[in-house]
């Protein structure tokens, strides 16, 4: 499976309809939807798609026509995003309808055209399970842990100073946990 971390973006007129899609983290979904709402006033559709990772480490998808005709729109770029086996992530398309009726197998086409531009203008990225480990370490190691934290780039959740020591709370891939386990 693949994800991403930043957003991507890509453009496409179809008989003067203009498609704007973006292809965002799950996590800046609703925000990012938000924004180009408020940016695009004007904008006749809003097409939905996404599929995340649940904590029973199911897929769950969902999508919206916004408008278009049913199935049109929502669910041809949700079979983008799954075709491409992307997960932890969403696509919104801003359309402006420039007044030729594209039909429905016209808007297939261009929501399934521009979905498919704006994954390869993604940077993609392999996806790794996040997991969460807290642990206690002296304070004489904390030197250790610490180059070892910012060598591999591991997210700190939390960070507690008690008498003997500091303990963590660490978000990360298994694989840097394990590294992290091995100096303890």
């Amino acid at each position: 499976m693949k994800t991403i971390n930043s957003k991507a973006a890509a453009t496409l007129e179809v008989k003067k309809s203009k498609f704007h899609s973006f292809l965002v983290p799950f996590s800046e979904f609703e925000a990012t939807l938000n924004d180009l709402k408020k940016r695009h006033p004007k904008a006749n559709h809003f097409v939905t798609a996404f599929r995340y990772l649940n904590e029973f480490n199911q897929i769950v998808e969902g999508s919206s026509d916004d408008g278009e005709p049913r199935g049109s729109s929502g669910r041809p770029t949700l079979n983008v995003l799954a075709g491409n086996n992307l997960i932890n992530v969403g696509i919104i398309t801003v359309r402006y309808f420039g007044g030729i009726l594209l039909g429905v197998g016209g808007l297939v086409k261009a929501y399934s055209d521009v979905a498919n531009l704006v994954v390869k203008n993604a940077k993609l990225i392999e996806y790794e399970k996040i997991f969460e480990y807290t642990f206690e370490v002296e304070y004489n190691k904390t030197r250790e842990i610490e180059y070892l934290i910012k060598k591999e780039n591991v997210f700190v959740v939390d960070r507690g100073f008690g008498e003997k020591g500091i303990s963590y709370t660490i978000r990360d891939s298994i694989n840097k946990i394990n590294k992290i386990k091995e100096i303890l």
